[in-house]
């Protein structure tokens, strides 16, 4: 049973104040834009406010949408950089091969670790790896050109 079907069931002055309270925390919260990285449970729900009111801790968690399941859909772009990032490759590397700007190779990965949920590099790579979705084997044609490029060398008086 949910909060909402135990307040709508036999709520008591006391319930009707705090759903009215739970309603409008949630409406300042829809407000306001989303923290990057997202503050998430070791299951994925994002954790938009947690506060300690009067000895009781308040956790509120985003809910997906309807028809959005636990595995986000990355575009072909962000699957080449996830791949590429599972590799060890560093942004600047991975700019040069995709002929990006590294500024552009950091915005894909924020916008992956918000699809996922995750805040860093190996967690990104972890979630992959337990959906399916990054193969441990697969290695992008980019890559190998990436093998191939050499840093310049540079002269010492």
């Amino acid at each position: 049973m949910t909060i909402d079907t135990r307040l709508t069931v036999a709520p008591s002055a006391a319930e009707d104040q705090v759903a009215a309270l739970v309603n409008r925390l949630a409406g300042e919260v829809r407000a306001k834009p989303p923290r990057f990285p997202p503050l998430v449970t070791p299951d994925g729900q994002e954790i938009v406010l947690d506060v300690e009111v009067g000895g009781f801790r308040c956790i509120l968690l985003r809910l997906q949408p309807p028809g959005h399941g636990h595995d986000p859909t990355l575009s072909p772009r962000e699957h080449e950089i996830a791949r590429m990032v599972a590799k060890g490759y560093a942004n600047k590397t991975i700019a040069t091969v995709l002929d990006i700007s590294s500024w552009t190779v950091g915005t894909y990965l924020r916008r992956i670790f918000a699809k996922l949920g995750v805040s860093t590099r190996a967690a990104m790579v972890a979630r992959l790896l337990e959906q399916g979705t990054l193969n441990r084997t697969t290695q992008p044609e980019a890559l190998d050109r990436a093998t191939s490029i050499e840093r310049p060398q540079t002269r010492r008086p």
